[in-house]
């Protein structure tokens, strides 16, 4: 069974996901505070982890970092604050998905089965991810579309394999920038609409709607098969 984490010092929310979880075939725990959360975590070794921010005793932001320090268990956040610089930090020091308090249960509900199937051991399957309307082959290096070879620029092909070797996880902006571009770039949102824009028109059916290149205003950009 899957082992999920709830850490929030709402009584009321750890109530409904608890019952909501529990309801799905879920074994869950819950910690009130940061620290009774890091010593869960070394105890139970869940397999995903719901964490609110504002906790009593330390920032959750502090329990990300904790939590990274040894384990890469998928972190989604949760919580009321919805700025999009405390988003980015949350996501910058390790977390896996951000939703904002209020939610809806089952938008919360199918994030954590996303981020709980993206860290399952990965095979030789993950190098080619097919969607609807075109196939990445990681190992080859190539897209295709309508049977052809899609022409992507070094960059084109360096920002598209970052997202789909994150399928379904937000990858920050900053992130992106760094891992794209170089570790001295990281406020050059404008090479990342550029590039997106291109992306979309070479491979989503409708580049003004798209399907597969998500963007997450003020946050970052997340690929969906």
């Amino acid at each position: 069974m899957t082992r999920v984490l709830v850490v929030d010092d709402e009584p009321a929310i750890v109530r409904a996901l608890v019952i909501n979880l529990k309801a799905r075939s879920y074994e869950v725990d819950a910690a009130q505070d940061g620290a009774e959360a890091l010593r869960l975590a070394a105890a139970r070794h869940p397999d995903v982890v719901v964490l609110d921010l504002g906790l009593p005793d330390m920032d959750g932001v502090e329990v990300i970092r904790g939590l990274r320090g040894w384990t890469r268990v998928p972190i989604l956040v949760l919580s009321a604050r919805q700025a999009s610089d405390e988003k980015v930090q949350a996501l910058d020091a390790g977390a896996d998905d951000y939703v904002t308090k209020p939610f809806g249960m089952d938008e919360l509900l199918a994030r954590l089965r996303a981020a709980v199937r993206r860290a399952e051991p990965s095979g030789e399957d993950d190098l080619r991810v097919e969607t609807d309307g075109f196939t990445v082959d990681l190992a080859a290096k190539k897209v295709h579309r309508d049977g052809k070879d899609v022409r992507l620029t070094p960059t084109e092909w360096h920002l598209l394999e970052v997202l789909v070797r994150n399928g379904g996880r937000l990858v920050a902006q900053k992130q992106l920038l760094r891992e794209v571009w170089g570790p001295s770039y990281g406020t050059e949102t404008n090479y990342l609409r550029v590039y997106m824009a291109q992306l979309r028109r070479k491979l989503e059916t409708d580049p003004s709607h798209p399907k597969h290149f998500i963007t997450e205003p003020g946050m970052g950009y997340r690929f969906e098969r």
